[in-house]
């Protein structure tokens, strides 16, 4: 994806393969399935990944913590990529690519007989693909340090966690001593992004305000989950019933 080229994806926490698979014949070009908040599971994401095989959806796996054991076995189930909570400075940043990468950039081991390498099927002379890799800025250590994490070299996307920043603005040990308020702090995640070549992202409520978001420079979207869309028309509907 070109970084100055819109990709427009939606947020999957409920773990249901049919849910991914809908959400990939709808037309997302890619989709988040979530471990940190999600619903289910690791073992939910296999069957997830399965459901959009062959559909030019991409997937990306956030995992709830740069464990790289964690982070090998979902990109060995054929995650596209994946996305890391709370990344706070560039040696966080180093450590989540290395676990993504074979020696001698990482530390990631091998194995022909997972799903991403076809179960044995591929030649071992195919190059691997290296995988998406979405550091999540989220604090105002975060923000601060937004240029030196675009920069390590694996890193390609810088994607704000609203919620957490916002909170951490309002209530963090460090709020006192903020860059800036909400909106500053999206406008230094661009341009830390944009001055490294890399893309900013971040996850929207209301279809309504990607505009918005898009004339502010961010690039991947994530537009709504499939929970709160079902929310949204649970009640839309028992509050059209007739009592």
């Amino acid at each position: 994806m070109n970084a100055s080229s819109p990709s427009i994806g939606t947020w999957l926490s409920i773990g249901s393969p049919a849910i991914a698979e809908l959400a990939a014949l709808s037309g997302f070009q890619w989709v988040l399935l979530d471990l940190e908040h999600g619903c289910a599971t690791d073992a939910a994401i296999p069957d997830q990944l399965r459901a959009m095989r062959g559909l030019p959806t991409e997937a990306i796996v956030r995992v709830g913590a740069p464990h790289p054991d964690l982070i090998a076995r979902v990109l060995d189930w054929g995650a596209h990529g994946i996305m890391v909570p709370h990344v706070d400075t560039p040696e966080q940043a180093e450590r989540i690519v290395q676990s993504t990468r074979y020696t001698p950039r990482g530390h990631r081991g091998v194995s022909r007989t997972v799903p991403s390498t076809g179960y044995g099927l591929r030649p071992a002379s195919d190059p691997m693909p290296d995988p998406v890799i979405m550091a999540q800025i989220e604090t105002i250590k975060g923000v601060r340090q937004a240029g030196e994490i675009a920069q390590i070299d694996g890193i390609n996307v810088l994607f704000v966690g609203p919620a957490d920043l916002q909170f951490d603005l309002t209530h963090g040990t460090e709020s006192a001593s903020a860059p800036g308020d909400f909106a500053h702090c999206l406008n230094m995640v661009v341009s830390a992004a944009t001055a490294s070549g890399k893309e900013a992202g971040i996850l929207i409520r209301e279809l309504g305000d990607l505009p918005f978001y898009l004339d502010l420079g961010f690039t991947r979207i994530a537009v709504d989950s499939d929970v709160a869309i079902l929310r949204k028309a649970y009640q839309q509907t028992i509050s059209q019933i007739p009592r």
